[in-house]
């Protein structure tokens, strides 16, 4: 892996300058098509191109057989176009910058590049996604669908703090709590209004006392509105919430509360939408696989991973949410997700490549096993 590491350099340059901000369909569209071209000269074969909504997701399926493994990742960045203009792609001293570098180009090319190292790929699917980063709302379903059934879910998402792996993340749950009152003059006679601000503050305190911050939930009103002038008793506002949890459990239970809640104000009205989008990747989904990534690191010379809980969520909650053992945060090591200081340490980069090919070679060889095992134990022949 350190011999392909100019290679490595210039697919992740090749990825990172073609700008790709989830927003704009069109820059994703040209994002895939760059991706698409990269993976075939490393994998020899093009991707299935999959457009829904107008999101262009890529694919690639190896062998006639059922799939053992899931690469999972995305093109799609937070970056709006013009970024390059002022965080141009840089390699100096060892530290690899560029829109997206981190979040997560890197991981795509560490990805192709093992398998690329791999001489059989029966079994593999690898999964490019356009919009993980606006809650992955054309691509989920794309995802369950080639999680299902596999042995393992390898998430290409960056690292975490000092190349940790991600073993844990919260689930999110989104909400909008729509409060319709009614209108009056504000001078003349408020009394005859009903006011969805002062209702709107109610709702606010109720959803705030959800939160249960010993078990890591987190309930948080985030954006709020209310009214049309300053002289009229408010006739509408609505509050958007932003739910986070460690358990499948205080999911359920948050979002059975918030479609309890019921208005305080006489007159007022309540609507609440939304509910789960991702649920929590527990670190009972991760165990396994973090055990087997620490006996291939030793293998291979190499530190053994740390496992980390984190906040943040991934395409990987939706693998796991199926039943499939995931682990996450296999791509770039570096830091700065999402701010001026992102970047990736390409001293890492043959390494993690090493270790993502390691682990595809570990899974499929073991299904490969346990039919040779099945095989055996029917005298030799095919059922």
């Amino acid at each position: 892996m350190r011999a392909r590491l100019p290679a490595l350099l210039a697919d992740i340059e090749e990825l990172v300058t073609c700008e790709s901000p989830s927003s704009d369909l069109a820059a994703v569209a040209a994002s895939a098509e760059v991706v698409a071209r990269v993976g075939t000269r490393r994998l020899g074969v093009a991707p299935e191109r999959i457009v829904h909504a107008g999101r262009t997701h890529l694919r690639w399926r190896f062998g006639d057989g059922p799939a053992r493994v899931l690469l999972l990742g995305h093109h799609d960045t937070v970056w709006p176009l013009g970024s390059l203009a002022t965080h141009p792609y840089t390699v100096d001293g060892g530290v690899l910058r560029g829109p997206g570098c981190f979040d997560m180009k890197a991981g795509l090319v560490i990805a192709l590049h093992a398998l690329a190292a791999l001489p059989d790929l029966a079994g593999v699917t690898l999964l490019v996604t356009g919009d993980e980063e606006v809650g992955s709302p054309t691509s989920r379903e794309l995802i369950c669908s080639a999680a299902s059934g596999c042995a393992a879910a390898l998430v290409l998402e960056a690292a975490a703090e000092g190349g940790a792996l991600k073993t844990e993340r919260k689930g999110v749950s989104l909400y909008r709590v729509g409060v319709t009152g009614r209108a009056a003059h504000a001078g003349l006679e408020p009394w005859r209004g009903v006011n969805a601000t002062v209702e709107l503050a109610h709702q606010v305190l109720a959803v705030d006392a959800l939160a249960d911050p010993a078990v890591g939930t987190t309930v948080t009103p985030t954006v709020a509105a209310a009214g049309s002038t300053t002289n009229t008793v408010p006739a509408g506002a609505e509050l958007s919430v932003d739910v986070r949890v460690a358990a499948i459990a205080e999911q359920q239970r948050i979002d059975a509360a918030m479609h309890a809640l019921r208005p305080v104000v006489g007159g007022a009205t309540l609507e609440v939408t939304g509910g789960p989008n991702r649920p929590p990747l527990e670190a009972s989904a991760s165990g396994p696989l973090l055990a087997r990534a620490a006996t291939l690191a030793s293998a291979l010379g190499l530190p053994p991973p740390r496992g980390v809980a984190v906040g943040g969520a991934s395409d990987g909650n939706f693998t796991a949410g199926v039943g499939t053992p995931t682990l996450d945060g296999l791509g770039a090591v570096g830091g700065g997700a999402h701010a001026d200081d992102e970047h990736v340490l390409v001293a890492e980069l043959p390494s993690r490549t090493a270790l993502v090919a390691a682990l595809v070679a570990d899974v499929l060889e073991s299904g490969r096993g346990s039919a040779r095992t099945a095989t055996a134990s029917r005298g030799g022949r095919s059922s």
